[in-house]
């Protein structure tokens, strides 16, 4: 899954981010689960979709739920394709790319730094998202 937008957690699982916006994965690569971080129940998709219903610059409304969903996309990232995503492909997806770092290994206090030198540097866009990580 070498791809753009493809993070190597420090355990070696692959996780891509994507914003949803901007079309589909690459071709050849579409992924085996999705995980959608967003506020309108995600479109249909060849591929299994979970939704965590999450509003844009916010928090996952059912916290809870977003932790489950982003458990499940780290255990399945050894064997699967997975992807994390969410509009644009920056805030939530971000912050739930360095959610999974924490459950990789990666400290709390380190995992928004690690997931913009990784991923993108415009990941986690804001101070509650940020909070809700080291938590």
């Amino acid at each position: 899954m070498d791809a753009p937008d493809v993070v190597v957690l420090p355990s070696g699982r692959r996780v891509r981010g994507r914003g949803v916006r901007r079309g589909a994965p690459p071709a050849g690569l579409e992924p085996d689960v999705s995980f959608q971080c967003t506020w309108e129940r995600p479109a249909p998709q060849p591929w299994p979709v979970r939704w965590v219903r999450w509003p844009d610059f916010g928090l996952p409304l059912v916290p809870s739920d977003a932790r489950a969903a982003l458990r499940e996309a780290w255990s399945r990232a050894p064997e699967e394709r997975v992807e994390v995503c969410c509009g644009g492909g920056h805030g939530r997806t971000g912050t739930a790319l360095a959610v999974l770092a924490v459950l990789d290994g990666v400290p709390p206090a380190e995992a928004v730094g690690w997931v913009r030198e990784h991923y993108r540097p415009s990941a986690v866009e804001t101070p509650w998202q940020r909070w809700w990580v080291q938590r």
